[in-house]
């Protein structure tokens, strides 16, 4: 493996090794691109224009309803002819191929240009004709040259839009009072040719509503939601320091707890599961009844009920047969998780780093949220009033950008006698234009870089101070004053590049991932099954791909916060101290990994248990208590990812103390025999269990070969 030289014997041998600044190139890349990326954020609030966002525009670009134009008084769009939005030209351009103009409110009653022009309603008419209509044309010559809509529908704002007050009564569907409507050209259509026009709409709207009610959930159940997570804080913090002291028992009782956990959860679905039976329209199947956003109703189906019973018992199958073939690892396991104990026993200020490691992770989302999300729609939105002919009948040059100043005396219009140059959307063919595109891309790769950078530093600075335990031949008294601040220093000062190193190596492959989900969603409607088996392929390759690198990754920063090596370098040795141990990491790594598991699913699935039971009224003693709610599943949703969160940063210390101490274990065992001149550097009470682990390791395979 290189260098065979052991570490000092000296109480912070991981600190005084020689170390010098590694992987400088990449640290200058960092820093570059993070000047790139705030003149990214610079140049997008320069050339963006956040009204193309908060405003709809009219068919000349004209903003809806912004101060100090003249349409400050008429915040609304209002569409000629709703039903042409169902072109696939609103896909296409972003843009409904009909007149749009900018309005007071939206129309409340049915009204036609033919009823309207020679009664009292006219004047009301025209206030949804274009601007500066003159009543000197005849009826055909308005309608043709679009100054007036044919007919008016009764409509309600959305999004500062007006669609058809589309409603269902007693299933059938209506706008106002009627079922049909008069189209303006002497004929009557159906109500549901306006229901194709404005179905992205109607999807909008139940997507807004839903959304209300969310935030409606929020707001009445938040305080109870802390609760819940400051109980899955408690509990987290309990168990750890219970770990500390008790390690081996707790082992065991998060083990039985948990299986009593799922079986209690099994026994629960069938009673439900029995107790519907008989009732109407419990046996209504799951594809049957279709998506829904009050999930209530599908706790109402027995179907529901039996595929959480299936679930629950092939994951209770499952662990206790993992349980039953493990059960003498899981002994070995435990004596490195006590190891690990002491460790953080002696490193007590670890347990707050995760809080260190959420605020800075906090930090990048939510600059990727403000500049970067905001970019988002900044760039997007940062160009120049496109406009393309538009045309209700076939025409060839239906969506060629036209100039809607020349557009009445130019070839265009003569060769499409009815077509319009309307304004389509924001774009254009500039060099800045072309690179949006890139930059968004640029975007999105900076936040993957920035959050795993920040995930890199937290696994060195732990790995540093947990190593700086177990070079130490005289625990406690050899270790150094504040060793996690030492291990945070010295992953700053020497080793930002190759942290650096190792998050663009990881960023890069998830941005290839991003791109291949998008390339997947565009390819959804094709036939080519060659082209989805082999994106298929390729996501299944990268998705094993970027596994394969955290796991790297991971014990690279580890051999970087012992030796102070280059990424490479220690990546390499890393890899190949594990591929000569790979037995202790199948039995000992992977083992204390699941135990941790069933940590955090014992922690989640006890705060979820509880938090089911008060926001559906099951408790009875403060039944009273739990908040009125749309949506119940809401807060339980938000409590149990909020306590797995909670919970995986607790564990996620202890599992990164496993991994540095198994890894110094290795080199530890390769490096010294025990001796007084080579004394291991581990405890006593783990050079017992592991040495005595591998002798039985080594006679099993004498004996199978």
């Amino acid at each position: 493996m290189g260098n065979k030289e052991r570490p000092c014997c000296h109480p912070d041998a991981a600190s005084l090794l020689p170390r010098g600044c590694t992987d400088v190139i990449c640290c200058v890349f960092l820093l570059l691109a993070i000047v790139g990326y705030v003149a990214v954020g610079i140049i997008a609030w320069t050339h963006g224009d956040p009204r193309k966002v908060i405003y709809p525009t009219d068919s000349r670009g004209e903003f809806c309803g912004q101060k100090g134009t003249k349409n400050a008084n008429k915040p609304y769009l209002f569409y000629f002819n709703i039903v042409k939005c169902a072109s696939p030209l609103v896909l296409l351009e972003f843009q409904c191929p009909t007149p749009q103009i900018c309005v007071e409110k939206c129309p409340n009653r049915y009204l036609t240009y033919l009823n309207a022009r020679n009664s009292r309603d006219f004047e009301y008419y025209k206030q949804f004709c274009v601007p500066g209509f003159q009543n000197n044309k005849g009826v055909a010559e308005v309608l043709r040259d679009g100054d007036c809509p044919a007919v008016l529908i009764p409509s309600k704002p959305l999004a500062r839009r007006c669609f058809p007050a589309i409603h269902a009564h007693k299933g059938v569907l209506m706008v106002g009072n009627e079922t049909t409507y008069e189209d303006g050209h002497g004929s009557r259509k159906n109500i549901t040719e306006l229901v194709e026009g404005a179905k992205k709409a109607n999807g909008v709207l139940e997507a807004r509503q839903l959304a209300m009610r969310i935030f409606e959930d929020y707001t009445v159940s938040w305080y109870w939601i802390v609760i819940g997570l400051v109980i899955a804080m408690v509990m987290s913090l309990l168990f750890i320091i219970l770990l500390r002291f008790l390690a081996g028992i707790m082992v065991w009782v998060m083990i039985v707890m948990v299986i009593l956990v799922l079986g209690y959860g099994i026994f629960h679905c069938y009673m439900e599961y029995s107790r519907l039976r008989g009732e109407a329209g419990s046996d209504v199947s799951l594809v049957d009844l279709g998506f829904q956003t009050d999930l209530r109703v599908y706790l109402h189906l027995r179907q529901t009920w039996m595929a959480f019973m299936i679930i629950l018992s092939i994951l209770e199958v499952i662990i206790v047969l993992l349980l039953i073939f493990l059960r003498k690892r899981i002994l070995i396991a435990i004596a490195l998780i006590k190891e690990a104990s002491r460790a953080v026993g002696y490193v007590m200020c670890s347990m707050l780093y995760p809080l260190v490691t959420f605020f800075l992770l906090c930090l990048c989302i939510a600059y990727w949220a403000s500049w970067g999300g905001a970019r988002t729609h900044f760039l997007s939105t940062s160009n120049e009033a496109v406009y393309k002919i538009f045309d209700d009948v076939a025409c060839p040059l239906t969506g060629k950008t036209c100039n809607p100043e020349t557009f009445p005396s130019a070839n265009e219009s003569r060769l499409c006698p009815n077509a319009r140059c309307q304004f389509a959307f924001y774009g254009g063919e500039s060099g800045y234009h072309r690179a949006l595109l890139g930059l968004q891309i640029f975007n999105a790769f900076m936040f993957f870089w920035l959050a795993n950078f920040v995930l890199a530093l937290g696994q060195v600075t732990l790995a540093g101070a947990f190593a700086s335990y177990y070079w130490a031949l005289r625990k406690p008294d050899d270790l150094p004053a504040f060793p996690l601040f030492s291990a945070f220093g010295r992953a700053l000062r020497y080793h930002t590049g190759s942290l650096a190193f190792g998050a663009l190596i990881l960023a890069i492959v998830q941005i290839i991932r991003v791109i291949l989900e998008y390339l997947d969603q565009r390819l959804k409607a094709a036939e080519n099954k060659f082209a989805k088996f082999l994106m298929t392929c390729l996501k299944c390759c990268f998705w094993c791909l970027e596994k394969f690198i955290k796991f790297l990754n991971r014990n690279a920063y580890i051999m970087i916060a012992i030796y102070g090596t280059n990424f490479c370098t220690s990546a390499r040795n890393a890899f190949f101290l594990l591929m000569r141990n790979i037995i202790r990491v199948a039995v000992l790594d992977k083992v204390t990994d699941f135990l941790f598991l069933l940590g955090k699913l014992l922690i989640v699935g006890s705060v979820g248990i509880l938090a089911f039971f008060f926001f559906t009224h099951r408790i009875r003693i403060v039944q009273d208590t739990a908040p009125p709610l749309n949506y119940y599943w809401v807060p339980i949703l938000t409590v149990i990812i909020g306590s797995y969160l909670i919970a995986h940063g607790f564990f996620s210390v202890y599992g990164m103390c496993v991994d540095t101490l198994f890894l110094c274990f290795c080199e530890d065992l390769e490096r010294n025999d025990g001796s007084q001149e080579r004394p291991y550097f581990m405890s006593p009470e783990l050079r017992d269990i592991l040495l005595k682990g591998s002798a039985e390791e080594g006679k099993r395979e004498e004996v199978e070969e």
